[in-house]
């Protein structure tokens, strides 16, 4: 085909394409569909294959046409994009012709399409950035944390003894229903088997003190006032008056920490100290990943400001489906039937969507800068660089090379461990280009508690 082309930037990333087919090809397409209509046409008074060509154009005339003028798009368009590399289309981005080219076969065909286009970006701006880089120290705190949390999910739940008292920490069921000023129980506020640990704030009217001291089927009646900050805004300077029963009460026997402790853990501890070694190395592999995180995370939020641009339309709204496909996987339900939750809950799928577009366009903004660097700065990573990244992760994870080395055997999985350590060289770069501090010192849990 003989084409002439003309790209036009508009906002956002998009591009308006318009194509100029050239007489002879307009003719030649437009016979060849003739050709296959005679072949295929089944007219009375013709045999198959033997109608005419002035007939068939006096009854499908406009469909010729139309048929014709599809297939020069479509082989046109084809044909451009095969050859194009700055200006092809987005996948998600088929182009779109708001206007319908008059076809006729004496003239050249002219049309025009719009889509979007991967950003063209390049990052120049780097003056200002600084990094704050948390200062985190992992100590007794953090391990006396791990191994405690470690005894709570290896403890020995049994019932206590008939007759014992609840107390602070015991695990009890109990039936409960808010009373009016008649001790009548008001409708809808009755609850059978309601469990929760005593001291963990986690019952609803928050009446853990006032539960201490009774036994397995005892039955109370509790006034209670609530201040006017209380957290839960439905109780905030109320007076309320509920009746408790328990009826069952158990107690968490916790294990000793000692050498055979850390057995039953896992097989691969000897002794007490075999764990608590294993925990330190676990806390400092989390912190090191989240200090990386923070860092990156903060650089490229800094240059996504420095370097605006405009991410296309369409590849917006792909990301924000691809959230709502995957929040929909985690409620194992379809995206239809989440729709349907989330409005019998009050929100909207149209304003849940609306929230998560500015985190979304910063996500996808970072992402095009990473990958716009790592093409500006022809980042590769060598099989050595790959072996020496199995071989750090061996040593974090406690595990042997050959183990690391089954778990990315995926050429998926290995795909992206080269991806990730090309972005590690990228970093590392550029933190030599900006200027990277000391910042507050935190600890451990507030490292993690940060947004």
């Amino acid at each position: 085909m003989k084409l002439t082309t003309e790209f036009t930037s508009l906002e956002k990333s998009a591009v308006k394409l318009t194509v100029t087919v050239a007489k002879k090809d307009v003719q030649e397409a437009y016979d060849s569909t003739i050709a296959k209509y005679v072949k295929h046409a089944q007219i009375p008074g013709f045999r198959k294959g033997h109608v005419p060509a002035n007939v068939l154009e006096r009854k499908f005339g406009d469909s010729l046409k139309a048929d014709a003028m599809s297939e020069i798009i479509d082989k046109s368009l084809n044909e451009i994009f095969e050859k194009e590399t700055e200006n092809r289309p987005l996948p998600y981005a088929q182009p779109v012709m708001d206007t319908m080219p008059e076809f006729d076969t004496s003239k050249d065909l002219s049309y025009t399409v719009t889509y979007d286009v991967f950003p063209k970006v390049s990052v120049k701006e780097f003056s200002g950035i600084t990094i704050k880089e948390p200062q985190v120290t992992v100590g007794d705190k953090e391990l006396d944390e791990e191994l405690k949390n470690l005894q709570e999910r290896n403890a020995m739940v049994m019932d206590k003894k008939d007759g014992e008292s609840v107390a602070n920490g015991d695990i009890v069921t109990i039936n409960y229903s808010e009373l009016d000023e008649s001790g009548k129980v008001i409708e809808n506020t009755k609850r059978d088997g309601f469990i929760f640990t005593v001291g963990s704030g986690d019952d609803v009217y928050k009446i853990d003190d006032e539960i201490i001291g009774m036994k397995k089927g005892d039955t109370k009646e509790i006034t209670k006032t609530y201040s006017k900050d209380e957290e839960d805004k439905e109780l905030q300077g109320k007076t309320k008056k509920i009746q408790v029963t328990v009826t069952a009460c158990k107690i968490k026997d916790i294990p000793a920490l000692d050498d055979e402790f850390a057995k039953d853990v896992s097989e691969k501890f000897n002794s007490l100290d075999d764990l608590k070694k294993d925990i330190m190395n676990n806390l400092e592999v989390a912190k090191n990943r989240r200090l990386k995180e923070l860092k990156s995370n903060s650089l490229l939020e800094q240059l996504v400001e420095k370097n605006p641009f405009d991410i296309p339309a369409s590849m917006l709204q792909a990301e924000l489906d691809g959230r709502w496909r995957m929040m929909a996987q985690q409620f194992q339900t379809s995206p239809e039937q989440l729709e349907k939750m989330i409005t019998a809950s009050g929100m909207t799928k149209e304003k849940m969507l609306n929230d998560w577009t500015g985190d979304s366009e910063k996500m996808l903004k970072s992402r095009i800068i990473v990958d716009s660097l790592l093409k500006e700065r022809n980042i590769s990573v060598t099989p050595e660089e790959i072996e020496a990244e199995y071989a750090k992760i061996a040593e974090e994870g406690k595990l042997t090379v050959e183990e690391v080395k089954e778990h990315y055997s995926d050429p998926r999985s290995k795909e992206y461990l080269i991806d990730e350590t090309k972005e590690q060289k990228l970093y590392e770069q550029l933190y030599k280009e900006v200027k990277v501090t000391k910042g507050d010192k935190l600890s451990f849990a507030e490292l993690f508690a940060r947004a």
